[in-house]
């Protein structure tokens, strides 16, 4: 291993994160989704071969494009910024004006550094600023930044980002609980440790209104 890709193989074991946007190309998306399957397709076929695997097999023989097709319409399809949810704001008409928590979201997500699962839960709340926004698009937000391939920390700043743009208030705060299977299978191979980042913007910083939420997404669900 020469030294610039020993370099990049310990950032990569470190989990140092490199940059608060996804990187991307320039010209990410100047390929279609059909061409991307078929080139996916096509190289994750020699893969299989440099294995060894037999892909006249039955079982074999669809999965590099059963995989491509997981990879581009599903597993990393929060790389397209076409995809991003539309969301609309509503009056808050109850005139509710407490933190609104939707906490044990499902997290499914991809290490970039190997390329294998993040498996959790995400806990957000927000206080409205005189307007509101269906729970199901907090999910979907939560989903859509999801889908590139992550690293936990930007995860979580981008998921607060993103619900400060949609809510138009900074009063926002994101926690995420999540078991990296580069840990826990592979590695340390540490099955029982999870990783808990956490973001706390407006007046989420306030000690009280802080520690009311984290007080909230541990109670009894």
């Amino acid at each position: 291993m020469n030294t610039s890709l020993e370099t990049l193989y310990l950032i990569g074991e470190e989990h140092i994160a490199s940059s608060v946007e996804t990187p991307l190309r320039a010209d990410a998306f100047e390929t279609d989704d059909d061409d991307k399957i078929r080139l996916i397709q096509k190289h994750f076929k020699e893969i299989m071969e440099v294995l060894g695997l037999d892909l006249t097999d039955d079982s074999l023989g669809g999965t590099p494009y059963r995989v491509a097709k997981m990879f581009v319409k599903e597993a990393f399809s929060g790389l397209n910024p076409i995809h991003k949810p539309s969301i609309k704001l509503f009056e808050n008409k109850y005139r509710y004006n407490e933190m609104l928590i939707e906490k044990n979201i499902t997290l499914f997500s991809y290490c970039e550094y190997h390329f294998v699962p993040i498996i959790g839960k995400v806990h957000v709340a927000y206080i409205s600023n005189g307007q509101v926004i269906g729970l199901s698009k907090i999910n979907r937000l939560v989903q859509y930044y999801a889908k590139p391939p992550q690293v936990q920390e930007r995860l979580t700043n981008q998921i607060a980002e993103g619900l400060k743009e949609a809510l138009q208030s900074d009063d926002v705060a994101v926690i995420i609980d999540a078991v990296h299977l580069c840990v826990a299978s592979r590695g340390i191979k540490d099955s029982n440790s999870s990783t808990v980042t956490a973001s706390y913007s407006g007046k989420f910083q306030e000690e009280k209104v802080k520690t009311e939420f984290i007080s909230l997404i541990k109670s009894t669900n």
